[in-house]
């Protein structure tokens, strides 16, 4: 399975329910990597997205504590166990895990690789991904180009899974 998330410098993925900044280049990114595809999020990352609906083209599969909580175009899920139960019905390297800061933590031991948009600025934040570059289970196996969106620095990096229970090196 794969994450996908923009941090800024201190992993932080946003603020108050938003993302801390929309880079287009990064949502172009999202948009080829997942479409055709699953993408997994909890139900505040959904309601944050345009119409609070699922994005087309994609699976979507929402996951809630709230019993009564349905979504038109989406599967919901009341647990992390109930999602991998699903999920077991897609290949791997189709699904990405889309947030938010829960979704991210409770799915990252299941995890083989990392889309990260890496943004060189710290933001104030109450929202963050697990810092991969303090993770040893896990390395920054590319980073592209930096790129710049007005006077914001960026790259795209991908992270790979090098130890822990699912790693190519554990013998999946």
């Amino acid at each position: 399975m794969n994450l996908i998330a923009a941090v800024d410098k201190n992993w932080a993925i946003g603020r108050s329910g938003r993302l801390l900044v929309s880079i287009p280049e990064d949502q172009r990114l999202f948009r080829e990597e997942t479409l055709g595809k699953v993408v997994v999020m909890g139900r505040k990352t959904l309601e944050s997205l345009p119409g609070g609906q699922p994005l087309h083209g994609r699976t979507t599969i929402v996951l809630t504590r709230d019993p009564e909580y349905e979504v038109k175009g989406a599967l919901v899920c009341r647990s992390v166990d109930e999602a991998l139960e699903k999920l077991k019905n897609y290949p791997s390297e189709d699904i990405f895990i889309a947030g938010g800061e829960e979704i991210y933590r409770a799915f990252l031991p299941f995890c083989d690789v990392a889309h990260i948009t890496y943004i060189d600025y710290a933001y104030e934040a109450d929202t963050f991904f697990p810092d991969l570059d303090r993770d040893p289970d896990w390395k920054m196996i590319l980073a592209g180009e930096e790129q710049t969106y007005f006077d914001l620095c960026y790259e795209f990096r991908l992270y790979r899974r090098i130890r822990g229970k699912n790693s190519p090196a554990a013998g999946k």
